[in-house]
């Protein structure tokens, strides 16, 4: 089979061409709707300017380009066929003996490498300015929550409200069902701006019902003598799910610290599926992109002068939406871990690509 290096330059052109074009309009109408949704969001919140809004979006956007980017290789592909076909450029390229696979090399080679910097390169930017974003949301929309670190030195917990907090540090962590054990744990106690006010050094610490019990501790206080206790109770608000959840989230991590975090999660004893399953639909993103390509290749190549365009429009949209529904139901089976993390992130991509060739295959062979 021969390619054509001019045509597969040429297509390459008009792909990336289109799905520039259709990339940047999907670009500027979900952060039109994502400044309204701030917007609404923050009414009332006499602290919270414009300006802040406008900069928490620019922090979002990275993260939304990624979610929004299989819709416009879609989308733009189906332009680029569409227009490509109406034109009887394909018609004439068929005529003189390319297939469909020959003419879909170039987007497809395009569309791969596009994923693979996606995914190395961007996402560690997309990474670093949603965990901002989440910062500001914390400080100007959020409520007060526990923050959660975990690292190889140990696990950073702090807790509490404005005008008193504690930083709790442990050396190891036991999780398991409902309960949390700490062991070799120090309690930083902190008043109004982070004004240090107290230490406690346990040998364990136990999650119960509305308080940690520190076993053997020992209390310290600014000008004080430091007493030993065998039990000590720390209020808190914290439940397991609430640690859970407050671990840094998986899009605040890049694609090169995930499974770093996942193995650290894991020896701690925490469920690290979320972070897993992110992790592999991370991976899984070239082949979902060049899983588009495909599919918008069925819906556009058919294409002729006499055909209906809202016709061809609406089954590509209507494929990418169920799509998107079938990737959000397996995704939420992954998470509860009714199915492994690894086949829920890989399947759409899976199932997409081999529909997407299998009715190529008909179009160009049947």
């Amino acid at each position: 089979m021969h390619f054509s290096r001019t045509l597969s330059f040429y297509m390459g052109r008009q792909f990336t061409f289109w799905l520039g074009c259709v990339f940047l309009t999907l670009l500027a109408v979900v952060a039109m709707f994502d400044i309204v949704e701030l917007l609404r969001r923050a009414s009332g919140k006499q602290e919270v300017t414009t300006d802040v809004l406008v900069q928490m979006s620019l922090l979002k956007l990275p993260h939304l380009v990624q979610d929004m980017l299989p819709f416009a290789v879609l989308l733009g592909g189906m332009m680029c066929f569409w227009r490509l076909a109406k034109s009887n450029e394909l018609v004439i390229s068929r005529a003189a003996g390319v297939s469909a696979w020959q003419f879909l090399t170039a987007p497809l080679f395009i569309t791969f490498l596009a994923g693979i910097v996606l995914v190395t390169t961007f996402n560690p930017f997309a990474a670093a300015m949603r965990s901002h974003y989440e910062t500001l949301e914390g400080k100007y929309l959020g409520k007060n929550r526990a923050e959660f670190a975990v690292s190889e030195t140990g696990v950073w917990l702090r807790q509490g409200k404005q005008d008193a907090r504690a930083v709790i540090h442990a050396a190891d962590v036991n999780g398991a069902g409902d309960a949390a054990f700490l062991e070799k744990v120090i309690v930083f106690q902190l008043e109004d701006e982070d004004r240090f006010v107290g230490r406690i050094d346990a040998k364990t610490a136990v999650l119960r019902k509305g308080y940690w019990e520190l076993r053997n501790a020992f209390l310290s206080v600014p000008g004080e003598d430091t007493r030993q206790v065998e039990v000590y109770r720390l209020a808190t608000e914290l439940t397991m799910e609430g640690i859970q959840d407050s671990f840094a989230s998986a899009d605040t991590l890049s694609f090169w610290e995930l499974p770093k975090f996942i193995g650290t999660m894991e020896d701690a004893g925490f469920n690290a599926n979320a972070h897993r399953l992110y992790l592999h639909s991370l991976l899984a993103m070239p082949a979902l992109l060049c899983a588009m390509v495909l599919i918008a290749a069925i819906f556009s190549i058919k294409v002729s002068r006499r055909s209906s365009t809202g016709m061809m429009i609406i089954g590509g949209v209507v494929s990418g939406f169920i799509l998107y529904f079938f990737t959000n139901v397996v995704h939420a089976l992954g998470l509860s871990m009714s199915i492994p993390a690894v086949f829920a992130a890989w399947m759409p991509a899976g199932v997409a690509m081999m529909l997407g060739i299998t009715a190529l295959l008909h179009l160009e062979d049947g």
